[in-house]
């Protein structure tokens, strides 16, 4: 098939004229390495976002189930070490976090003894803890 160079720069003109100069310009034209870098870079943050949100998305089978790998928490945190209570209170994860404990465990078993606790240790028997 041959080329219509006639018809080619008539074709160009008109996209000229509609819809302007930079319509036509070879896209390497403004192209430099500044924005070869944040174009790179604006990659990078997406595909990030695309993994972040296939874990999310992901199922997973869980007792026959299949469950949004995003609800499932593997890290139970809301039982108490100490004394095995399950806790809903706000102020119970901070003491989760530091010292292991539940907010209760703390002010019975920790106060004032933090440095044997965290240094050393010491936990009462689950005996005598379980026993509130």
């Amino acid at each position: 098939m041959k080329k219509d160079l006639n018809q080619i720069a008539a074709i160009e003109k008109a996209i000229k004229q509609k819809y302007g100069e930079e319509a036509i310009q070879n896209p390497k034209a403004n192209w430099d390495e500044a924005k070869e870098k944040e174009y790179l870079e604006q990659l990078k943050k997406q595909y990030k976002k695309d993994i972040k949100k296939k874990d999310q998305t992901q199922k997973v089978e869980t007792n026959g189930f299949l469950v949004s790998k995003q609800l499932l928490n593997k890290d139970n945190t809301r039982n108490c070490p100490v004394c095995d209570v399950y806790s809903f209170e706000i102020k119970d994860d901070l003491y989760m976090d530091k010292y292991e404990c539940c907010y209760s465990c703390y002010i019975k078993w920790v106060e004032d003894r933090e440095d044997r606790w965290v240094e050393e240790g010491w936990r009462p028997h689950k005996d005598v803890s379980s026993k509130k």
